[in-house]
């Protein structure tokens, strides 16, 4: 019993410390707990008081930022309000001073309208007091020759027809003359015609060119847009072209075998290449005429060799190569001088002279020939002249200045020379007198502009019924033209004669061009 009791009273002691050991743990935890949860919200209190300063901040430095936006921005349509002022004060000002301006144009058109009212009033009266004077003069004309205005208009009419009866008999007398000189011209080509066999192709070959065609389309190619390719052909080289029922061919006529064969060689290329155009011509001919320039030294280099002459300065070779150009009565130049080279070496040979020599001066005895039409004087003053330039021999000079006897010989070869040159033209066929004469009548019909200020080319076409006169455009305007025309036909008529009648035409173009990038 006492064990049990003090077993109770044991356990009441465990359970009260127990409970008290529980009391104290759990407030040691309650305290701890407050410590921890006053510390957590001082931590949280700092933490929010930090962000409530940064928003502050952000807050103060968003208002600074957008006031000075605000302030610049004002600043900016306070400036563009100020400019717009200033423009609409100045177009204002404007605006008043052009309002002025024609205030003061109008009252200047109104004064000049009342002058010229009362000029047109005083013309008008003028015309009156004019009119009464010369119905006065009349009557007093009337009056003192005793013959009315009837009478003498009829008088007048009667002059007139004297004049005109006069007129007609020269018209009468020209066509008589022109018929003359038709039966002439008829006759002459009778006479050709019969002695066609024996010269033809000696005449064909020194004054027409016969060009073949693919096919009788391309003629028309040829002539172009209302003829603008043609045209443009016959004025760049100077050479007529005579498009006819010929099937398949085109003529090219000129007394100057360069242009023709210039021209001969730019319509082949042109046929080839198809694009037949002014602007393409144009090039063509530029290109052909270079070629032919090293096809001319060619021909003298050809001359030379053939010779076996050297030591030849390289200018004179492209002169003598223009010697292939050139006709002498018909005759070729180049083959006349190469002959006389020959037959004046063959007979130096024989003389015992210096064959060479004697060749050198047969080849160059004409080489004045070559640039006549371009040099004042005779072929033989020229060829001196140029052998004296390219430092030829004294016996070469000599032989030019006595081959036709205005210089006497100093030397065997020049006679050797003189003897070869007449060899060579008096053979059978070497030469033609009428077609030197043609030749030299075109030539003088082409340098009859020579003096007149304004012109850059002339061509004798049309076996020199034609003259084609190639006017500077920036130089002579369209009246001025007329002027030319009127000048070359009074000049043709005082210092040539020539049969039949002889149309100038004046050709005035001007191109503008540019190319594009």
């Amino acid at each position: 019993m006492d064990n049990t009791i003090i077993y109770i009273l044991l356990a009441l002691i465990g359970i009260a410390v127990g409970a008290g050991l529980v009391i104290v743990i759990n407030t040691i935890k309650g305290n701890a707990v407050n410590a921890k949860s006053k510390q957590i919200l001082e931590s949280t209190k700092k933490e929010a008081d930090k962000i409530k300063r940064d928003s502050i901040l952000e807050t103060k430095e968003e208002l600074h930022r957008l006031k000075m936006d605000t302030e610049k921005e004002l600043k900016e349509k306070k400036l563009e309000m100020k400019e717009s002022e200033n423009r609409l004060a100045q177009r204002e000002s404007n605006m008043d001073k052009r309002d002025l301006m024609f205030q003061k144009r109008e009252e200047a058109l109104d004064e000049r309208e009342a002058k010229i009212t009362a000029k047109q009033a005083a013309i008008n009266e003028e015309q009156v007091k004019i009119e009464e004077i010369k119905n006065e003069q009349i009557k007093v004309l009337q009056d003192l020759s005793g013959v009315s205005r009837e009478e003498a208009r009829d008088l007048v009419m009667e002059k007139v027809k004297e004049s005109m009866d006069l007129e007609i008999t020269n018209y009468i007398k020209e066509r008589e003359n022109e018929t003359k000189l038709e039966c002439d011209k008829k006759a002459r080509e009778m006479l050709v015609l019969s002695m066609q066999r024996y010269a033809s192709d000696i005449a064909e070959e020194q004054t027409v060119t016969v060009v073949n065609l693919p096919n009788d389309e391309m003629k028309g190619r040829i002539i172009g847009r209302e003829g603008r390719n043609i045209r443009t052909i016959e004025a760049i080289t100077g050479v007529d072209l005579i498009i006819d029922d010929t099937p398949e061919a085109v003529v090219l006529s000129s007394f100057d075998p360069l242009r023709r064969e210039i021209a001969r060689i730019t319509l082949e290329n042109l046929i080839k290449d198809g694009r037949i155009h002014p602007t393409r011509i144009e090039e063509l001919y530029d290109k052909v005429s270079k070629e032919m320039n090293d096809k001319i030294i060619e021909y003298g280099n050809n001359a030379l060799f053939r010779l076996g002459i050297t030591k030849v300065d390289p200018k004179l070779v492209a002169i003598i190569g223009k010697l292939q150009f050139r006709t002498s009565y018909g005759q070729n130049a180049l083959t006349h001088s190469i002959e006389v080279a020959e037959l004046s070496g063959i007979l130096a040979g024989e003389l015992g002279e210096n064959v060479m020599m004697a060749k050198r001066a047969g080849l160059l005895h004409d080489i004045g020939k070559a640039i006549d039409h371009e040099i004042e004087g005779s072929h033989v003053e020229i060829g001196v002249d140029l052998a004296k330039k390219y430092h030829e021999p004294e016996e070469v000079i000599n032989a030019i200045a006595s081959h036709h006897g205005d210089t006497a010989p100093t030397s065997v070869i020049s006679t050797i020379v003189a003897i070869c040159d007449a060899l060579s033209a008096s053979r059978p066929g070497a030469r033609n007198d009428s077609l030197e004469n043609y030749l030299k009548r075109l030539e003088q019909l082409e340098k009859v502009t020579d003096g007149i200020e304004g012109i850059d080319k002339t061509f004798a076409v049309q076996a020199g019924r034609e003259l084609r006169v190639v006017v500077k455009p920036e130089e002579v305007d369209d009246l001025e033209s007329y002027k030319i025309a009127r000048e070359v036909k009074d000049k043709i008529e005082k210092e040539m004669q020539y049969p039949g009648t002889i149309k100038v035409t004046v050709i005035r173009e001007v191109r503008a061009q540019e190319e594009a990038r």
